[in-house]
């Protein structure tokens, strides 16, 4: 992952200010407002059918739940600028998980409290009629208290708790000391952030990411009767560290950040539990065997969740009781491109996630995005192979192998992207890494390209999000080349909101 989009770094650089207006630049009065909003609405480069805010920076999904027949996404966000700071938690609302609504920023951070310096990320659970946030507060504090340890050693992270008895959500309560204000004594920790929390039996669990130092990342488990009162259990698992130090421990496997641990199918299918961490700039996962008595995780597969830009995951279920899993989309260009376009970063699409007979990890789109197609794009053969061409920018793509083939993306100017299928090894190759199928999977490539981003599915089992820009104000053609043993049909998508802002606030 750029460097320029890291949490932890512009966690040092950031400058935490509160109380311009909100939902605006930072530094622009409301009488810009309009001005802005046209910018934004005409900018090509912002996605149709994604969610991102309305403007400004959004990073980590956070506490995505379904309650009361709705879905609700939170986010890490700035209010004020469209680069990392002021981390509050934004919100969004749907009835499908593609038509969303933005409703008022759900938590800021608070003045003097455990959360000054930022509301970071975390999960939500309900409990009745009310639903819980445990998230990472962070004040500056003193290097004896700090927790981030990435060259500047003063910010403090403890895990907090607020809860909302809206139906909607809209308004929450924050409980004004942390719930677990301090590491387990005697661990010399390279950061603590990033809880989880989901309900067993008569106690509640809750994971948090971790590390130790020159030891390597892990997954610290807490466990309590109630939401607010809570005590350390052990490392629920660990990894081993290479041993090559950087700057950054997150960014060479030292801390494990964004942990997400749950079960997934059942025993008489291939069930068992996952592990999804965020390390090294990549998406990892681990799938094995959960001792219920010990409450020690044995991870038995593993493998990345993508090999593009995504990051920081999350997971919920749906209410049909699917595991949807959705990740950040960073942007990768610079800070001073981000504040000129007023934007950066959006959600990933919902993927599905399930689990084969031996225990690995698959993954698929959302069926319903379907409901999102409006019409087929012609797919012609020719010298070269099967071309379809998607029009400024926007399409879905499925490429059905039965051979040996490729898929080429460009964008008129230059490649964007090009996927290889070996029939022989059963295996998908790019971006200089390959993953094999399963003999039960497909050897397909589906795809998504949306204003500046591409998501792509590999034959179920790993995602591909490719990010590209441009500087023509009317986003170009994108060109599908599918050659050698292949079928490809394509579509038109349709937008969610009528001026790529992703529906305001109602």
């Amino acid at each position: 992952m750029r460097r320029a989009v890291t949490r932890r770094e512009f966690c040092r650089s950031a400058a935490m200010v509160v109380g311009a207006v909100a939902g605006l630049p930072r530094g622009m009065g409301a009488e810009d407002a309009g001005a802005v909003q046209r910018r934004l609405a005409e900018d090509p480069m912002r996605p149709q059918f994604h969610l991102l805010p309305a403007r400004n920076w959004m990073n980590d999904p956070n506490g995505p739940i379904y309650f009361k027949g709705h879905y609700h996404m939170f986010f890490q966000y700035n209010p004020q600028a469209a680069v990392w700071g002021d981390m509050s938690w934004g919100h969004a609302v749907s009835e499908d998980m593609m038509h969303w609504r933005h409703l008022p920023v759900a938590m800021t951070p608070t003045p003097g409290g455990p959360d000054a310096y930022g509301c970071f990320s975390g999960s939500a659970i309900a409990a009745g009629e009310r639903v819980y946030a445990v998230y990472t507060g962070t004040r500056k504090s003193s290097d004896a208290l700090a927790t981030i340890r990435d060259g500047a050693n003063d910010i403090e992270e403890s895990q907090c708790l607020a809860w909302s008895d809206d139906r909607l959500l809209r308004t929450w309560v924050k409980e004004p000391e942390p719930v677990v204000a301090r590491p387990p004594a005697g661990m010399k920790i390279t950061g603590f952030r990033d809880p989880s929390v989901w309900r067993q039996g008569e106690w509640y669990y809750m994971t948090v990411g971790c590390g130790v130092e020159d030891v390597g990342g892990c997954v610290l488990l807490y466990r309590g009767r109630d939401l607010k009162s809570w005590e350390y259990v052990h490392e629920l698992t660990s990894g081993e560290w290479d041993g090559k130090k950087t700057a950054n421990p997150v960014g060479d496997g030292e801390m494990w950040e964004c942990p997400e641990f749950f079960a997934l199918g059942d025993s008489a299918h291939g069930g068992g539990h996952v592990l999804i961490y965020s390390a090294e700039g990549k998406v990892f996962w681990e799938s094995g065997v959960m001792d219920e008595a010990a409450m020690k995780f044995q991870p038995l597969k593993k493998g990345e969740l993508d090999w593009g830009a995504f990051y920081a995951p999350k997971t919920q279920l749906d209410a049909a009781g699917r595991r949807i899993l959705w990740g950040w989309i960073p942007e990768k260009r610079s800070e001073a491109a981000m504040t000129a376009a007023g934007w950066s970063g959006m959600m990933s699409l919902p993927r599905v996630l399930t689990l084969d007979a031996e225990g690995m990890l698959k993954m698929e789109t959302l069926p319903a995005l379907e409901s999102l197609r409006r019409g087929a794009v012609a797919c012609a053969k020719g010298a070269g192979g099967v071309k379809a061409v998607l029009p400024r920018a926007n399409g879905e793509v499925m490429c059905t192998g039965s051979g040996d083939f490729s898929v080429a993306v460009s964008d008129g100017t230059g490649e964007l992207v090009r996927v290889s299928y070996s029939a022989a090894r059963r295996a998908f190759a790019a971006e200089g890494k390959e993953i094999v199928l399963e003999p039960e999977d497909a050897a397909t490539v589906h795809g998504f390209v949306d204003g500046s981003v591409m998501e792509l599915m590999l034959g179920g089992r790993i995602g591909l999000t490719v990010r590209f820009y441009y500087t023509e104000t009317v986003a170009p053609d994108i060109v599908v080349v599918a050659d050698g043993a292949v079928r490809m049909e394509a579509w038109r998508v349709k937008a969610i909101s009528g001026d790529r802002l992703s529906s305001q606030v109602s």
